[in-house]
């Protein structure tokens, strides 16, 4: 059984997260050097990882209040 507070610490690889995003890698770092995409982790061998909940709170950023 998986809790809620597990599955927000589940780390997706920075591949999973962008296939989710529909992005591509060049125009993440672009939008990461600009401070707009979702909080990343660095690991020691340099890969990058988003946390669950951290790409679900930038996906909550992105919502446009309806008309």
């Amino acid at each position: 059984m998986t809790t809620t507070s597990s599955r927000s610490d589940h780390k997706l690889t920075l591949a999973e997260a962008l296939d989710e995003i529909g992005m591509s890698r060049a125009a993440f770092y672009r939008m990461r050097a600009r401070g707009k995409a979702p909080q990343c982790l660095k690991m020691p061998n340099g890969q990058i990882r988003v946390r669950r909940s951290d790409l679900d709170a930038w996906w909550a950023t992105c919502e446009v209040p309806a008309c």
